[in-house]
């Protein structure tokens, strides 16, 4: 028991960096974003744990300043910091091809009949209807306004 006590008490650096590293490991498994706050805390804790004077760097003064640290930065991560909380993918338009091409430029490729016909965009050929039921010739310059379905909604380019 004598060892435990010795190995435990009085709080150190290092005990504050270990359990900033193990909220840390906490935090990347559940994701919360909490954690993650509570940890930088603790680390916090710790530069502060060896850098104190010794009359400031006892347990009492280390246990306050992570109280303070731990609680401001988590009211910090809840206000400014909100946005990390949500989901927002990299790529919106990842696995959606067609939103990917709402915007491009392409060449018409067979003359429009009734406001259908085809379109190249890049190196693919698409299915086509105009926005305004005209009927553009072939090879005219035309943009995606928007797509239903496979088939890509245009307008004539400007």
């Amino acid at each position: 028991m004598e060892a435990m006590n010795e190995l435990l008490w009085p709080l150190t650096f290092w005990h504050w960096l270990a359990l900033g590293l193990i909220l840390l490991s906490i935090e990347m498994a559940v994701g919360t974003f909490d954690l993650l706050w509570i940890a930088i805390a603790a680390g916090i804790t710790a530069i502060f744990a060896a850098i104190a004077p010794a009359g400031l760097a006892e347990w009492q003064g280390q246990l306050i300043f992570f109280a303070v640290a731990a609680t401001g930065l988590l009211i910090l991560g809840r206000t400014v910091f909100a946005g990390m909380r949500r989901l927002a993918g990299d790529h919106p338009t990842l696995n959606r091809r067609m939103a990917r091409t709402v915007g491009q430029r392409g060449l018409v490729i067979a003359g429009f009949s009734g406001g259908f016909g085809r379109v190249k965009l890049g190196d693919t050929e698409w299915s086509a209807e105009t926005v305004d039921g005209s009927n553009p010739a072939e090879g005219t310059s035309v943009v995606v306004e928007d797509t239903v379905g496979n088939v890509l909604r245009i307008r004539m380019a400007s």
